[in-house]
């Protein structure tokens, strides 16, 4: 297959890592492409341009395909879903204030919902305002998984906090600017709060959902199956090369000077090496980010995201499930696996449902 190019989008977040390291690793041109990788300063920026088809593919939250494939927030598109690209690597993190109100201890632990839901209502009857919570996108993991772990405590999400959304790379300041109360994020962002002294990490995505799918490489319509294909092998040999204990602190190194070179490598290295800030000594996480496992994009997970857009009457009635989960076929997966030799990750443990 001679030389061709792909203009792929992401934002700069450590799970990006699979783009960032077939990249520099050579393993796009191993394939047969050139890839042009683009950082886009939003999710809404990502979402457009790969609907307008200014770019071939991106790294995408999960549940985006799902809402491009419903028409939600106005636009409208069909995409294919390569691989997964990486589970985990978010965390919900506190103004010092709010974590201080919650109990957060020095040892990172995590509080259980109702811990948490209890400090809310401890401000609602003081005549506080409502907490204000950014998610980094409408139809977000981060956002599904906050209102999961909100009605786990009791709390309804639509009235007793305020949510709003904030992109990655603007969490951190409005925290340290009380524009927020807290924010859920990918990595390093959450730690980059901490190491900056305005905010705690208080739980992980993992936390909420282990081994949560986070991330997708998708493709736009009109993309040639071979070059999707080739691409997304491309994707998996990476992911392999990341999840190798081996190779985290070059991937952290190689992350600090191409896509964080103003944060601290400290902070940059966490996330590879599974473990979360807290004041005592740093957490090692049960549920870290990890890449290899998560590259079958399996279309029971996606399910689970549209149970939840469903649940908060995000997706019309009646849009179906077939028309919203469309994205999520596993055939360009499975052809770039058969050309690695790469075997099928283990199945997808789901949370349970909360009742509403």
């Amino acid at each position: 297959m001679s030389a061709t190019v792909l203009r792929i989008g992401y934002v700069p977040l450590s799970d990006a890592a699979p783009l960032v390291v077939a990249e520099e690793l050579g393993l796009f041109a191993r394939h047969g492409l050139r890839v042009v990788l683009s950082e886009e300063s939003a999710w809404a920026a990502v979402r457009d341009r790969i609907a307008h088809g200014a770019l071939d593919g991106a790294h995408l939250l999960a549940p985006m395909p799902i809402a491009l494939a419903c028409g939600l927030g106005g636009v409208r598109a069909q995409l294919s879903v390569g691989a997964g690209i990486g589970r985990n690597g978010n965390a919900v993190t506190l103004s010092l204030p709010l974590a201080e109100e919650t109990g957060l201890d020095p040892a990172g632990t995590p509080p259980d919902a109702a811990a948490f839901a209890a400090a809310i209502r401890r401000r609602a009857a003081d005549g506080r305002p409502r907490a204000r919570i950014a998610a980094v996108f409408p139809f977000s993991s981060h956002h599904y998984l906050l209102r999961h772990w909100l009605a786990a405590g009791g709390l309804d999400p639509d009235r007793d906090l305020e949510l709003t959304v904030l992109p990655p790379p603007r969490t951190a300041r409005a925290l340290a600017a009380g524009a927020v109360d807290g924010f859920c994020a990918g990595e390093p962002w959450g730690s980059h709060a901490a190491a900056l002294g305005v905010g705690r990490v208080a739980l992980t995505g993992g936390d909420i959902w282990p081994d949560h799918p986070e991330k997708v490489l998708a493709f736009r319509e009109g993309i040639p199956p071979e070059v999707a294909v080739a691409c997304t092998a491309a994707v998996i040999a990476a992911a392999r090369w990341l999840d190798d204990p081996a190779n985290r602190e070059e991937a952290a190194r190689l992350m600090h000077a191409r896509i964080f070179p103003d944060m601290a490598l400290d902070t940059v290295r966490l996330a590879f090496t599974g473990r979360v800030p807290a004041p005592a000594a740093p957490r090692v996480l049960d549920a870290p980010l990890r890449f290899r496992e998560a590259t079958l994009a399996r279309p029971e997970a996606a399910a689970w995201w549209l149970r939840q857009m469903r649940r908060w009457g995000h997706v019309p009635a009646a849009i179906s499930d077939s028309q919203a989960l469309a994205p999520y076929a596993d055939s360009i997966w499975r052809a770039a696996a058969a050309l690695l030799g790469e075997a099928e990750p283990e199945t997808v443990i789901l949370p349970e449902e909360i009742a509403a």
